[in-house]
Formats: C-alpha cells, structure tokens, sequence
C-alpha cells in the first residue's frame, strides 16, 4: 500500500495589545473585526466545513478536511480562537478524535513550539520553555499527549532537537534541503543530500549527541512549493493527480508527503480549502493507495535510514536562519529597493533587554520561588487558565514560603515578564519588510510590556538604553526614520497601566451604562461610587472605582471624573486616592459649578483636581473609542440622512425629467440619490421584517440613477442578516415563516455585485437536509399539505444557496 500525506501549518502572528490581551479592531481586516476572523472565515472555518460540488457547481457534499490531513495549529492563534471563534476550536479539536478512529488510533494533530521563536537563535533555557508549553497547552486542548512536533519555520538545529526527544516527541518534519546525509540503519556508506536530492518517501532516524535519537521526516519540495506557490490548487483534479503519481511512482510503501502554510487552502488561495476537499476524496476512492498522518505510517514503518541535518536551517530562507538576524536579502518582495538592515539592531536590542533581565529575574523570583525557571516552565498551567484557585494552586506548587497579597502580586508580575520576554522574539517580527510593519509593531510591543514590568518590579529604568540600541535600527520610511521612532510612534501610545483603565472606564461609562461589576478587556471594574448628571447636551460623570488586574491581580482604587460637552469633546480625570474626604471634595467642586452651568470653573476644577493626569477619547481601547464615536456621530449623521433625503425627494421630478432629456443628472442630486438608496437598503436588510418589494424598487432606482452602491457593506450587511436569520432557523426548522424570511434574503444577494458570504447558511441549510428534510418530505409523501409547502419552500432555498437537494 501506499501512502499520502498533507501537512497544514496553520498559524498566524499573534495580535493582541500585550496589555489588554484581546485582539483590537483592525481597519484594514474590514468588514472584520480583525485579521484572526478575516482568515478563519476565509480558511480556518472552511476547512472544518469544505465543500464539494458536483459539474453543475452545486453542493453535494459537507466535508471536515482536518480529519483526513496531518496539521498543527499555532497555541497562540487557537488561544484567541477559544474565545471567538468556538465552534470552529471546537471542530478542529473533534477532527482530532475523528482522526484517531480513522488512522488506527494516531490522531493528525501535531504539537507546536509555543509562540513561533526560531529555535536555533534561542537560548537553552527558552527553547525548553518552549517545547514544555507547546506540550502543555496540546495536551490541555486535544486530550492527550503530542506525538510530532512542528518547529517553527522548520528551523533546527541538534539542541532544539535533543530537547523534543527529552520531552518525549517522537517526529518533526523539515524540509529537503534541511538534510545533509543519510545512511542505511544497517549499514552502508553515507550518501551526501545537501542539494535537496534526500528521498522524502520515508521517515530517518537522526541520532543526537546525547545519546537520544529524533525520526525526522523531509516533505517533497516540488510538490509542496506548486500548492504554495503555484496554481496547483486551481484544479483539486489536478492536485490529486500530482499526489497520486508521485505515490505510483515511487517503489515499495512509500509515503509521499507535502508541508505547507495551512491559509494556503483558503486564505492565500480563494477556495484551496475545496481543492483540497475534492483532493482528499479523490485519493480516498484511489485503489492501493491510502491517506495517512505522521503519526499512523511512522508506527507501521519503523526508519530504516538515518540522516544528519543541516544545523541552523529553515524552510523560509534560503541563507539558513539568517532572515531573522540579519539582511541576507530574503523578504516579501513587495518594496524594491526596502533593506532588512533593522532585522540584525532588533534582535541585538531583545538580547540586551532579555539578558540584562534574566539574572535580575533569578535573584528576585528566587526569594518568591523554590525554582524561578521550573515556575516559568510550568506558568503555561495558569496561561491556559487564570481562575483565581488554579492561580493559588500554582502559587502553592512553587512558593518558597506563604506569599503575602503584595508578594503575590510581584511573583505574577515577574512570571508575565517572562512571558512577554519570549513572545518578542515571535518570527513574524523579523520577517516582513519594514521596522513600523503591523508584526515588527507587535514584537516591540511585547518588548514594552516587558520593559514596563520590569520598571515597576525592579526600579530601574531599561527603556533609554533599550532605545538607544532600537535607534541604529534603520527605516525604510523616511518620516519614521528608525527602530526608536517606531517604539516611541506606536508603542508607548498604547501601553496601558491601571489609571488609564480607570480614565477609560470613566469615559465610556459617560455614554453607556455599566453594571456594579464589569470586565474591562483583561481588568475587572467595581463601582464603589458614580453620578451622572446632565445639562443640556453636556454631562458629568463622577465616581471612585476599583481597578484590578486579572493577569497580576495589582489593583488600585482611583476617584475619577468625566465630562462630555457634546461631539467629541470629553475631558476626563483619574486620581489614584480614595481618602473619603478628598472625594466629597472633588465631587462638591464639579457639581456644584455645573449645576451652575458654569463650564469654565468646572474645567477648571477638573484641571485642579486632576493635572496632569487627564484624559481624552484619545484614551479609549480602540474598539470601545469606535463604539462611542459611532454614538456621536449617529445624531449628526441623522442630520446628514434628513437632509440628503430631503434634497433627494424634492429633486426626484427633476431628475426624472434630466434623464429624459438624456442630460447629465446634477452630481449634488447624485450624491443625495446615492446615500439615501444605500441607508434605505442597509436598513430594510438589517431590519428584523425585512420589505423585499421596496428593497426590489430600491434596487430599481439604484440601476436608474446609475448611482454606486456600497457594495461591499451591503454584502457583509447581508451576510450577517442571513447568518442571523439563518441561526433562528436552526432551532426552529419547520417554522415557515423563519424560511421565507431566509428565502427573502437570499434572493437578495444576486441583486449585488460584489459576492455575499453564505457560508455558514449553507452550513446550516446542509445540516437541516440532512436531519429534518428527509421526514418532511416523507411527510408531504403522505398528503400532508404544510409539509409540502414547507418542501417547496426548502428546495427554493436549496436552489437559492446552490445546494444540490438529491
């Protein structure tokens, strides 16, 4: 028999403001929220549920291609996954269990290195880290322990290796060209593969210096760089013809076996989730050849060669490790002329910053901790789960005496910077183009945060020599300049402690009511005191609040003040002091002047009271700012609406005539025409009752006027209304009226330009034709009328969403 296997790496930077810990609003992901969701609604979800179509191009068949391929998934991408995409984490985590039954009982999912570092640039101590808490949060998410491990970029070198073995990892994968000899286990000479020209059909033994031993497997190069990089994907015929050919050709039981990034099949390449699908059933129905993991074909096909590999390699630079410390010239290809001369003073800053605090790090966590490293390696266990009792129990595993609250605070807080300390050194901060790029950013935010723990821990101050050495980091922008201006442009604005949590809660509590209790991103808010008074369209906000951390547990009580003139302009004010006396104080100073009406004084006395610590909706975490922005702007946009539709329904007569007379319509009229249709058609769609008759004429007089339709937002707005409505269905199907209301709705969607996204409706369609269809339709078999409506309307909907009914 002969074997197939295919490897996705999925994973992305990660992205979440270090001191929020969640993922901000991202513009340029739009209609996303972020990135993470624009890629799991392009590849993560699509390959849980990938379809396959028949030559009419219409759905025949739901598939989970995670069950039948080898993958891994980033700890750090399915971390935020858990949290916001959950049934799609939880599909991925059932493909495993799915994959045991099938593959005699070797699941697909392999392990990671935690926060995607290259390895062979690290220190003993952190690549150990990061193996243990690959490990641990694999073991924690899939049930049981990993038998591969995928390094990040591939990169290797025998110490990262030995370290796999030591903790039990049986395999990893690298590419080709990462050998350099191998040699029959029983004897024979050594055969030099340095080129590449390795045979990748089966698994090598690569023996370690310590005694231990890794199996490693090479993927096929040419094979994998056409799905990556190639239009191999184009045609899932033709990519399992490649696969298919390569298993023929190759003698005996080989194992012919493609690794590639896992958005290939999706994200880089719009579909590749269904060439794959179509791929996998292809090779499936293959007579003498069968589809496999790592895991299975290893346990029937013991290494019968060795290998050696090429130290300090990966699979995405051809110069080695080199594009993470130096510019040898790989990058995006998206600048001409840009240089990577900044990758080298990067990494030299980080190194300073991690081995001038690691010593600092041992000397105090030694006076907290029986074994500060052995804590730090095993603080995955409170990464995974930050209740307050796993914390307590971790506490008590390592504790060298019973903490104090205040001790106990300082034991998180250098755990956290050790945290922070290895997610800086995440690949994806050296491999693009540009020092101020979004992923550099975020490296030298991790560094920030690290540098802001180490302040408040040790009293030093790390950040002017930290930026001395960020400045010999050139850009490629001349208004950034270099590494420092990058730091000081897009890091310290978003650097977070606990007053601005307080300013920030102070703000937005102006504008939307809070419980006495609520979670502030990664901080718990209780409300001890607030009033809220207005006058006219201005209003002020007074209070004292209590502030905790639920990463450290530091907390703070702060008195804060808050006051919204109209628009956008908001002062606020944060005082770390809950003396009773002093609060009265400053709530009697603003009240009483605004009760006056008397807005200078109370400025005044909120510059008093607060300076210099004042705020702004500059302060607030992006996606709350946004929120409160679209708040303000909804009256003047309201305004804005009533006008434009006034000028529109005035003029329409005119319009009318100038169309006539074949004259050019006014591009004022056009522009009032174009913003009353697009609100009218958004609200009709996003109304819970839609009007399909007026969102038809409305159409109409779009195509009349010629006028340009927000194609792109009407698709998303779209898109949610059928998943809203979509999801009501699902609870209850037989429900006629839910499935006209889809119906509706989708016959929407042929009326726009740009392509709308039913992906999950189809989901869910499917599912309800697999589960309910076929009793309704006995049903209407048997004279019963609302089951025959209830068919009729079905298979219009099937029609509708190109689902193929039998």
């Amino acid at each position: 028999m002969k074997h197939i296997c295919i490897h996705g790496h999925f994973y992305q930077p990660p992205r979440e403001n270090p001191w929020l810990e969640v993922v901000e609003l991202q513009d340029s992901a739009y209609p996303y929220h972020d990135w993470n969701a624009r890629i799991t609604a392009e590849c993560y979800g699509p390959n849980a549920w990938s379809r396959i179509l028949n030559s009419e191009g219409r759905i025949v068949k739901i598939v989970d291609n995670y069950a039948r391929i080898s993958f891994n998934f980033g700890p750090t991408l399915l971390s935020w996954m858990a949290e916001q995409e959950p049934a799609v984490y939880q599909a991925i985590l059932a493909a495993d269990r799915e994959s045991q039954v099938r593959f005699g009982g070797h699941g697909s999912a392999m392990a990671q290195a935690y926060n995607h570092i290259i390895m062979p640039l690290a220190n003993t101590r952190d690549k150990r880290t990061q193996v243990i808490w690959g490990i641990r949060d694999f073991e924690a998410r899939f049930g049981r322990a990993p038998v591969g491990m995928w390094l990040p970029e591939t990169a290797v070198d025998l110490e990262t290796l030995d370290i796999l073995a030591e903790n039990g990892i049986a395999f990893t994968v690298l590419a080709p060209h990462q050998a350099k000899r191998v040699k029959p286990r029983e004897g024979g000479d050594w055969q030099d593969v340095s080129d590449g020209r390795v045979d990748p059909t089966r698994p090598y033994l690569v023996r370690l210096p310590s005694g231990r031993s890794i199996v490693v497997f090479f993927y096929n190069g040419p094979i994998s760089r056409e799905i990556a990089f190639g239009d191999l994907l184009n045609s899932g015929e033709r990519f399992a013809q490649r696969l298919l050919a390569a298993a023929w050709d190759a003698k005996g039981e080989p194992l012919v076996h493609v690794a590639t990034d896992g958005e290939t099949y999706g994200h880089h390449h719009r579909f590749g989730d269904m060439a794959l699908a179509f791929a996998l059933e292809q090779i499936e129905s293959s007579a003498d050849v069968a589809l496999t993991n790592y895991a299975a074909y290893l346990a029937q096909h013991p290494p019968v060669w060795e290998a050696e590999i090429q130290e300090f390699t990966s699979w995405s630079c051809a110069h080695g490790v080199e594009r993470w410390r130096s510019n040898c010239g790989c990058n995006t290809g998206m600048h001409p002329g840009w240089t990577q001369e900044w990758r080298a003073p990067l990494r030299e800053a980080l190194d300073w910053l991690l081995d001038t605090l690691a010593p600092i790090y041992e000397r105090m966590g030694s006076e907290l901790f029986t074994d500060p490293w052995a804590a730090r390696d095993d603080y995955i266990s409170v990464v995974l789960d930050r209740a307050e009792d796993n914390v307590t129990r971790f506490l008590e595993r390592w504790q060298r005496r019973a903490l104090e609250p205040d001790e106990r605070v300082t034991a998180l807080k250098l755990l956290e910077l050790q945290r922070h300390a290895m997610l800086m050194y995440t690949s994806c901060g050296w491999f693009f183009d540009e020092i101020s790029g979004i992923e550099t950013v975020q490296v030298l935010q991790y560094a920030g945060r690290v540098i802001q723990l180490a302040d408040e821990l040790f009293g030093d101050r790390f950040e002017e020599q930290f930026l001395a050495l960020l400045e010999r980091a050139p850009s490629n922008i001349p208004e950034i300049g270099n590494g420092r201006v990058a730091y000081e442009r897009f890091v310290l604005p978003a650097r977070v402690d606990l007053p601005k949590v307080a300013a920030h809660y102070a703000v937005s509590a102006l504008f939307e009511g809070y419980p006495e209790s609520v979670s502030v991103a990664c901080y718990q808010v209780d409300r001890l005191a607030l009033d809220v008074q207005e006058a006219g369209r201005a209003r002020l906000l007074t209070g004292q609040i209590q502030v905790r951390s639920l990463i450290t547990e530091e907390s703070g009580v702060f008195n804060v003040a808050a006051l919204h003139l109209g628009d956008h302009n908001v002062i606020s004010g944060v005082r770390g002091d809950h003396d009773e006396r002093a609060y009265r104080e400053l709530v009697n100073a603003l009240t009483e002047s605004f009760a006056r009406a008397d807005i200078p004084e109370t400025l005044r006395a909120l510059d008093e009271h607060f300076r210099p610590a004042t705020y702004s909706l500059r302060t607030l975490f992006r996606d709350e700012q946004r929120k409160i922005l679209d708040l303000i702007l909804a009256s003047t946009l309201q305004e804005a609406e009533g006008m434009y539709r006034h000028l529109y329904e005035d003029s329409q007569p005119l319009m009318r005539f100038l169309a006539d007379l074949g004259a050019p319509i006014p591009p004022a009229f056009q522009t009032a025409a174009g913003f009353t249709v697009n609100a009218d058609l958004r609200r009709e769609i996003e109304s819970p009752q839609p009007d399909f008759e007026r969102i038809d004429r409305l159409f109409s007089e779009a195509e009349t006027w010629r006028l340009d339709l927000d194609q792109h937002g009407l698709a998303y707005a779209l898109q949610r209304a059928l998943e809203r409505a979509a999801e009501r269905w699902r609870l209850s199907p037989e429900d006629r009226e839910l499935l006209g209301l889809l119906t509706g709705l989708s016959s929407v969607a042929p009326r726009l330009k740009e392509p709308v996204n039913t992906w999950l409706v189809q989901n869910i369609v499917y599912e309800v034709l697999h589960t309910v269809y076929p009793e309704m339709s006995w049903r209407s078999e048997r004279g019963d009328d609302a089951a025959l409506e209830w068919i009729q309307a079905f298979r219009q909907l099937c029609d509708a969403l190109w689902i193929a009914v039998e």
